[in-house]
């Protein structure tokens, strides 16, 4: 069965990744306003409907600014770690929430979703893959750097986001106080481009066909640059930079294991 997966936003600036099928679908983080969420969706000519749960990542603002109106007006179940539902301050008591715990998948309709551990300056980072029998989707952002469980999953994913938020020479060159470099670079921070082609280049499956390249950093990267680098080994893979003022397109991801 076919997921369909889109990016409603990603950036500092707030962060949501849509993954689903034709009967139900997930969000991965609601770092943008409800009404921008709504209007995105509509955009898109997908369902709210089609929606049946939030997944969060950690509880940084970019990542669940977006939660409180949308879980309470939709009354849609929230999927979150207890340390990140601590540190988050979110008010739970207006929506529904389940406990998430790492590698334990969670059944929504066809879709199972796994959690697990990332390196990230966070109470309890986790990233996702999604599964619809066969098909696999993986959401790999806010990463300081690639360990062994980002790196196993991505291996197996017909499709992935994945976070190259600077370009190593504009973030050193840049206007960013040294402790700001310092944490962004710091091995709990973000993947550099070159981190993230890195892994790109050495543990691609053949089959993956699509990378959204996600969480781009405003100031220390480019669009074009990060397209480009990317481009040059992707092969039958298609390249997609993921927009911080936009919704990208909708894509059909599709496959079995070969």
């Amino acid at each position: 069965m076919p997921l369909y997966i889109t990016s409603l936003n990603s950036g500092s600036n707030g962060n949501c990744y849509y993954v689903g099928n034709e009967q139900e679908a997930v969000l991965i983080d609601a770092g943008i306003s409800c009404r921008e969420t709504e209007k995105r969706i509509h955009r898109l000519g997908l369902s709210l409907h089609t929606i049946k749960a939030i997944f969060v990542s950690h509880e940084h603002t970019d990542h669940i600014r977006g939660i409180p109106q949308l879980a309470r007006k939709h009354q849609w179940p929230v999927y979150i770690t207890p340390r990140t539902l601590q540190q988050s301050r979110l008010p739970y008591q207006s929506f529904p929430t389940h406990q998430l715990r790492s590698f334990e998948p969670v059944q929504i309709g066809a879709l199972t979703i796994t959690a697990f551990p990332k390196l990230h300056d966070a109470s309890d980072p986790h990233s996702f893959v999604i599964d619809c029998e066969g098909t696999r989707v993986g959401v790999f952002t806010d990463i300081g750097s690639p360990c062994k469980n980002v790196i196993h999953h991505f291996s197996q994913c017909h499709a992935a986001f994945l976070e190259a938020n600077y370009d190593d020479d504009m973030l050193e060159k840049g206007s960013y106080p040294y402790y700001l470099k310092r944490r962004i670079r710091g091995g709990h921070g973000h993947l550099s481009n070159q981190q993230a082609l890195d892994l790109f280049k050495g543990y691609k499956p053949s089959f993956m066909s699509h990378i959204l390249l996600s969480h781009l950093s405003k100031d220390n990267n480019s669009p074009q640059l990060t397209h480009d680098l990317f481009t040059a080994h992707a092969h039958n893979t298609e390249v997609i930079v993921a927009s911080r003022f936009e919704e990208t397109p909708v894509f059909t991801i599709a496959g079995n294991f070969v």
